[in-house]
């Protein structure tokens, strides 16, 4: 022992010797007190690491089957500091997760996201307590900063959250779909560990501005692997009949008798070309979200397929059980100068 644990050992043994019986009873209860409340935390069974993009969020599962991500790691993937800051601009509601507490955010933040936010405390695989949030709260603290934007009421400070929650909640909606095919395939049988986990970081990695354009290279490059033709690249002109496949694939599926409507605002002119492409006449509010939503989710049984194997026929059939093709009705509102 050296001299400075020696020191603070004779220091603890003074007190302890300096107490009278009722403190000392009292210092017992105490600690009798945690070690039954510790005894008493649900355990995890199982524990690991999320990996979105450069944050890494350790994670596990609790005997009850909860799944839950740590406080640090969950108000990291939102680009949070681990506390709110400056209760001058927070509101001192101890019922809600810091990331949450924002003035400007409560009317987002409905009453069952209220009761369902709480803090778990657990007791970790290694180690005496941890605290973290139910795995579900992400995208939900995700959608609720995005509604915040929308409505343009997000303050400077946070525009950067919405952005970090834009990429996370379109990754994990993926991932999310992905899973589900897995589980009805049977595949999450035979799927290597961490398929899931690599693709969500490949997603996450990806910039927004890919976003921007309304259909990816991918989606075409895609569609040739599929069919088993040599992809040319974006710089020569696709087969003829790929305008067919994306007017099947894409538009016939987005909403019922959208495609019918975007053709009356774009007629074929005397070449029989339109002057427009179809989704210029979508609104920038509903129609290209359901757009940008309804490419990536395509892309990704696209992948799915390449990577099991599967050719065009195959690949179809999956998008047809899922994004079935819609109705006669249209349900999806175009730019109000173009439909008048």
């Amino acid at each position: 022992m050296d001299e400075t644990t020696e020191n603070k050992a004779k220091g603890g043994f003074a007190r302890a010797e300096s107490l009278t019986p009722e403190e000392r009873s009292k210092i017992a209860r105490r600690a009798a007190k945690t070690r039954w409340k510790d005894s008493n935390l649900p355990r995890a069974t199982h524990e690991g690491m999320l990996t979105l993009g450069d944050i890494q969020i350790p994670c596990a599962v609790l005997a009850d089957g909860r799944r839950v991500l740590t406080q640090s790691g969950f108000m990291q993937a939102l680009g949070r500091a681990r506390q709110a800051k400056g209760r001058k601009y927070y509101d001192a509601d101890v019922n809600l997760p810091a990331f949450l507490t924002a003035k400007n955010l409560k009317p987002f933040v409905s009453k069952d996201l209220e009761v369902t936010s709480s803090q778990i405390e657990f007791k970790p695989v290694r180690g005496a307590r941890a605290f973290g949030y139910a795995a579900e709260l992400l995208p939900k603290a995700c959608e609720v900063f995005l509604k915040a934007q929308d409505a343009k009421e997000l303050d400077v400070r946070q525009e950067h959250i919405a952005a970090r929650a834009q990429i996370l909640i379109r990754a994990l909606a993926s991932v999310g779909i992905v899973a589900l095919v897995d589980e009805a395939t049977g595949y999450q049988d035979v799927r290597p560990q961490q398929a899931l986990q690599a693709y969500l970081e490949i997603i996450i990695r990806k910039e927004l501005a890919a976003w921007a354009k309304r259909f990816p290279d991918e989606f075409y490059e895609n569609i040739y692997k599929l069919k088993g033709w040599q992809w040319p690249g974006m710089g020569k002109n696709r087969f003829s009949v790929v305008a067919h496949y994306t007017r099947d694939l894409v538009y016939e599926r987005l909403a019922a008798g959208l495609l019918e409507e975007l053709e009356r605002n774009s007629p074929k002119n005397e070449k029989g070309q339109r002057p427009n492409k179809l989704h210029q006449w979508l609104t920038e509010d509903v129609g290209n979200p359901m757009l940008a939503q309804h490419l990536h989710s395509l892309i990704m049984f696209q992948r799915l397929a390449i990577t099991s194997g599967f050719g065009w026929k195959r690949f179809v059939k999956m998008v047809d059980q899922v994004l079935p093709k819609k109705g006669s009705t249209l349900e999806l509102p175009l730019t109000s100068s173009e439909t008048t």
